[in-house]
C-alpha cells in the first residue's frame, strides 16, 4: 500500500510526531511505501536542525532525518507555516534577507501542492494531530 503522512503538531508538544514516526517505521517494515511526509502547522518544527533535546531524551528531528536517509523518504515542510515559525532553508533565508537557515537534513520546504499531490498519489493519507 502506498501511504502519505501528514504531521500537524510539533515534536515535543504533542504525541502526534512520535506516533507518526512510529507508524512510518512500522509501515516501512511491513513493506508499505510512503510517498511523502508533509509537515504542517506546528508540525513544521519537526524540521528544525536547531532542536537540541537533553541527551537522555529522544531526538525526534534526528529520527526523522535518519528514517528519510535510510528509506529515501520525501519530508516536506509547508513553506507558509515554516516562515511563520522562523524555519527556512538557504534559499528562503537569502530571499528574506536572513543570515542563517535552520532546516534539518532530509527535509525540504515546499507548498501545499505537495500535500495535495501526496493525497492523490497515495492509497491512504494518514493525518497525525489536529
Amino acid at each position: 500500500m502506498k501511504l502519505g503522512i501528514m504531521v500537524n503538531e510539533g515534536p515535543y508538544t504533542h504525541q502526534a510526531s512520535d506516533s507518526a514516526y512510529q507508524f512510518a517505521k512500522a509501515a516501512l517494515a511491513k513493506g508499505h511505501e510512503i510517498s511523502r511526509v508533509f509537515f504542517y502547522h506546528d508540525g513544521v518544527n519537526n524540521g528544525s536542525r536547531l532542536t537540541v533535546p537533553p541527551q537522555d531524551e529522544r531526538n525526534i528531528v534526528k529520527r526523522w532525518s535518519e528514517l528519510a536517509a535510510e528509506h529515501k523518504l520525501d519530508l516536506v515542510v509547508c513553506i507558509a507555516a515554516a516562515q511563520r515559525r522562523g524555519l527556512m532553508d538557504k534559499s528562503e533565508a537569502k530571499r528574506h534577507g536572513k543570515d542563517a537557515d535552520n532546516i534539518a537534513p532530509g527535509f525540504r520546504i515546499s507548498g501545499l501542492g505537495q500535500l495535495i499531490e501526496a493525497g492523490i498519489e497515495a492509497d491512504r493519507l494518514v493525518v497525525f494531530g489536529d
